[in-house]
C-alpha cells in the first residue's frame, strides 16, 4: 500500500460524537464560521479539495466552514495571513507540500516560520503523479525509457509545470536515481504542457493522474508508471515506477495547519471531524476523483510526518536545482 510508510497515521482514530450529542468536559466548539484559507485560485485541485473537506466537516462542527482564496507568491500570501491570525481555531490554512515545505526551502526571506508559527492539524491526503509519454515514442516500459534516455542524453524533452512544482521534483528525482538527463521545458501549469505532449512537441512528462487519465484512455498519451510506492487501486494494471527503478517513489500532500498557540482541544476537534469526513464513501470517492488518497491523521501524526518532510523536500530542491531567482 502507498500508506506503508504512513502506517502510524492510519491507527484507529478517536470516536467523534454525532452532532447534537453532549461533548466531553473541556471540549471545544466553534462560536462562528471557520475559514479555510487557500493560497491558490478557485477551481484548482487544492481549492476543490478544501471545499470538499469544508463541506464534510460543517455539520459535525455545527458551524459553516468557508473557503477563502488569497492567491499570490506561490501560496506565501495565504500562509502568512494564517500565521498572523488569531490562534482560536477559526482560521486554518489548507497547505500543499509546495506552499508549506518547498517554499520553506526555496525562499530565504519569508516573514513566517513554517514550524514555529503553525500547529499541524491533519494530513488530509496524498497525491502521486503518472509518468506519461507521447504514443509515438517507441518505449512501453519504464526500463525501455531509461535505456533510451541513457543512449541519448538530453535527447528527450520533458515538460514540467513550473520550477519547484511537484511535477518538476518527480522528474528530477527520476533523472537523479536513474542516472539519465532530460531536456526540461517549463510551463505555466500542467494544461499547456499536456497540450504539447499530445501534439508531439514533448516526449514525456510527470503529471497528476487526474490531469492525464482522460488522455490516457483516449490513447493520446501512454502511461508507463505511477510515482506511488505501489500500484494505484484505481489503475491496478499500471506498474509503480519503483518496480523498474528500485527505491523510486514520489508523493505530494495536502494538510491543515492553524496558527501556533491554538488551544489543543480546538486542534483535536477539527482533526477528528476531518478524519470522520474522509472516511465517508462519498467524500473518499470525490477525493479519489481529484487524484488524492484520503488520509485524515491526528495532529501528532501530522506533526511527525511534516517534520520528516522538511529535509526530504529540501533535498529535492537541491537535486532539481529549483530556484526563485
Amino acid at each position: 500500500m502507498q500508506r506503508r510508510r504512513l502506517l502510524p497515521l492510519l491507527a484507529a482514530l478517536p470516536f467523534v460524537p454525532a452532532p447534537g450529542r453532549a461533548q466531553p468536559a473541556g471540549a471545544w466548539s466553534p462560536d462562528r464560521p471557520i475559514r479555510f484559507i487557500v493560497g491558490f485560485a478557485p477551481g484548482g485541485s487544492t481549492d476543490t479539495t478544501a471545499r470538499v473537506v469544508a463541506q464534510g466537516i460543517t455539520a459535525g462542527l455545527g458551524q459553516q466552514v468557508v473557503v477563502e482564496n488569497r492567491t499570490g507568491a506561490a501560496g506565501n500570501i495565504a500562509t502568512e495571513h494564517v500565521a498572523r491570525s488569531a490562534p482560536d481555531g477559526h482560521t486554518l490554512v489548507v497547505a500543499s507540500m509546495g506552499s508549506h515545505a518547498t517554499n520553506a526551502a526555496l525562499y530565504r526571506n519569508l516573514t513566517f516560520d513554517v514550524v514555529r508559527d503553525f500547529a499541524p492539524v491533519s494530513l488530509i491526503a496524498l497525491s502521486a503523479c503518472l509518468l506519461v509519454v507521447h504514443p509515438d515514442l517507441p518505449v512501453r516500459t519504464v526500463g525501455e525509457l531509461i535505456a533510451r534516455a541513457k543512449a541519448k542524453p538530453g535527447g528527450l524533452n520533458c515538460g514540467i509545470a513550473g520550477a519547484g512544482s511537484s511535477q518538476h521534483f518527480a522528474a528530477a528525482l527520476f533523472e537523479h536515481q536513474a542516472g539519465v538527463r532530460f531536456t526540461q521545458a517549463s510551463y505555466r501549469g500542467g494544461a499547456p504542457a499536456m497540450a504539447d505532449l499530445v501534439s508531439g512537441r514533448l516526449d514525456l512528462m510527470f503529471t497528476p493522474a487526474v490531469e492525464a487519465i482522460q488522455q490516457v484512455r483516449a490513447g493520446q498519451v501512454r502511461a508507463l508508471g505511477t510515482t506511488r510506492r505501489d500500484r494505484s487501486p484505481q489503475l491496478p494494471d499500471l506498474p509503480a515506477i519503483g518496480e523498474a527503478l528500485p527505491g523510486y517513489a514520489f508523493t505530494s500532500w495536502l494538510g491543515l495547519f492553524t496558527p501556533a498557540g491554538t488551544p489543543a482541544p480546538a486542534v483535536e476537534r477539527i482533526a477528528r471531524e476531518v478524519a470522520t469526513a474522509l472516511r465517508t464513501p462519498q467524500t473518499r470517492e470525490r477525493m479519489e476523483q481529484l487524484g488524492y488518497e484520503p488520509v485524515g491523521s491526528t495532529p501528532e501524526e501530522f506533526a511527525a510526518f511534516f517534520t520528516s518532510e522538511l529535509p526530504r523536500v529540501a533535498e529535492m530542491v537541491r537535486i532539481s536545482g529549483a530556484s526563485v531567482d
